[in-house]
């Protein structure tokens, strides 16, 4: 009997990179999904690397777990803070990397395992971890509620400018490296080696590893390069192909917000506006050492919290009689909406009340991140991206979101933002093939 597993089908592969260029980020999905059905990606077990200024890892609240397997009630139902978890649940996601700036810290840094999959009593997505960014928007819930839960391993890695000479220091914390606490086990007698070990056999391990530094000498090992390269992007390297090694196949996406973003929902309200939202979507942290009992009363608590404004405004849509908001307004907690309201229809003829609740699910533990970058700092930002994605493996696909027109990405850096990555991975890759899908009579260029 042999001692080696059995191979899976041989992917196909592109002849150039395939990357596609959209405009909201959840639309990127239904390429992906192409790619695994013309099998240039597997179907499971794909790892995911996620350059972007928000996690986009909620969940769509009330979506029923099983629209997954029906792809295009799924894209429908999408938006861009939601879009990855349903791919995890549906078992092609398995591994995400999240990367992000100094300014973005909705999830804590480090490595999180946890569990996806459909809760029992309500039939909807959600999940084990006990993170403020998923107790928040009430998507916790206990393991022994789930059916059909699919494992996630989620690593968060804050990714610094390099510190070169021109470059503004952003960060003004703890160095990445210290942050991200690499195991003692990855140092071995006679210096650093690699985050695992090249093999001497065929596998996914192998090919990564063949693929990690196009710089290399010829017939040296990528081993090599990476012992011999002492500085920060190798070490965040390491972390990320510890995760990588888990997958068959990747996918590298790239939100040109995280250069520079914006929180466009400070520029539609006034400061005491945005303070009263803040207010009353403001979310109570549960001890950190709370058990089981206690975090499942703070997510139902939530629940109700949400689903009341989220009544409210509804309300409001149909009639914002002064009757109205104070009927609403007597409730516990949402006495400010009298003075929210009021401030509105004087600025407004016709206050869109549905977007002011999206804009206050924002408002809870953290606010959304907002940092204009100086054309200095999108630069060494780019060459960190660069000088990290040179001691990866080349990806299968990328996908690039735009993230303008809903005011994310600043509209007057974007197009500059765009042309620097794509030429950091023509710099990497070679030759790609570019499709603009973000607006009409798109093509490929």
């Amino acid at each position: 009997m042999s001692d080696h597993p059995t191979p899976g089908p041989r992917l196909r592969t592109y002849r150039d990179l395939p990357v596609w260029v959209v405009e909201d980020h959840h639309d990127v999905l239904p390429f992906i999904y192409r790619a695994i059905g013309s099998k240039h990606l597997p179907a499971s077990n794909i790892s995911f690397i996620h350059f972007d200024s928000h996690p986009d890892l909620l969940i769509p609240v009330n979506m029923p777990a099983d629209t997954v397997f029906d792809k295009e009630a799924l894209f429908s139902e999408l938006s861009i803070e939601n879009w990855i978890m349903p791919v995890v649940y549906a078992g092609h996601f398995s591994q995400v990397v999240w990367l992000h700036p100094s300014w973005a810290q909705q999830i804590k840094e480090g490595k999180h395992f946890f569990l996806v999959g459909k809760d029992k009593s309500t039939t909807t997505i959600r999940v084990t971890s006990t993170d403020d960014y998923f107790l928040s928007d009430g998507l916790y819930v206990p393991e022994e509620q789930l059916e059909n839960p699919k494992p996630l391993y989620l690593d968060v890695i804050l990714l610094n400018p390099v510190k070169e000479a021109g470059c503004e220091d952003v960060d003004k914390g703890e160095s990445a490296a210290k942050k991200l606490k690499l195991a003692e086990n990855d140092e071995v007698a006679g210096g650093p080696t690699c985050a695992f070990q090249c093999p001497s056999s065929q596998g996914v391990a192998f090919a990564m590893c063949e693929g990690a530094d196009d710089n290399l000498r010829k017939g040296s090992s990528p081993c090599d390069s990476m012992e011999t390269n002492g500085d920060l992007n190798t070490k965040l390297a390491r972390s990320i192909i510890q995760v990588m090694e888990k997958g068959d196949a990747y996918v590298l996406d790239i939100d040109l917000d995280f250069f520079s973003v914006k929180n466009p929902f400070k520029e539609m309200y006034t400061q005491e506006e945005y303070k009263i939202l803040q207010e009353l979507y403001s979310f109570k942290k549960p001890d950190p050492d709370s058990l089981q009992d206690a975090l499942v009363d703070c997510v139902e608590s939530r629940i109700r919290q949400l689903e009341d404004l989220e009544a409210a405004f509804a309300d409001f849509c149909e009639d914002d009689s002064e009757e109205t908001i104070q009927r609403w307004a007597s409730n516990l907690g949402m006495s400010s909406l009298v003075q929210l309201v009021n401030s509105l229809k004087c600025r407004m003829e016709a206050p869109d009340y549905e977007m002011i609740h999206q804009a206050g699910l924002t408002c809870d533990y953290a606010e959304l991140p907002h940092h204009v970058s100086s054309e200095m700092e999108i630069e060494c930002l780019i060459q960190s991206m660069k000088n990290l994605l040179r001691h990866l493996p080349k990806p299968t696909l990328v996908t690039l979101a735009r993230s303008s027109l809903d005011d994310y990405c600043p509209s007057e850096q974007v197009d500059y933002i765009q042309e620097k990555v794509l030429d950091v991975l023509r710099s990497l890759y070679g030759t790609l093939d570019v499709h603009l899908e973000f607006s009409p009579g798109s093509s490929s260029i």
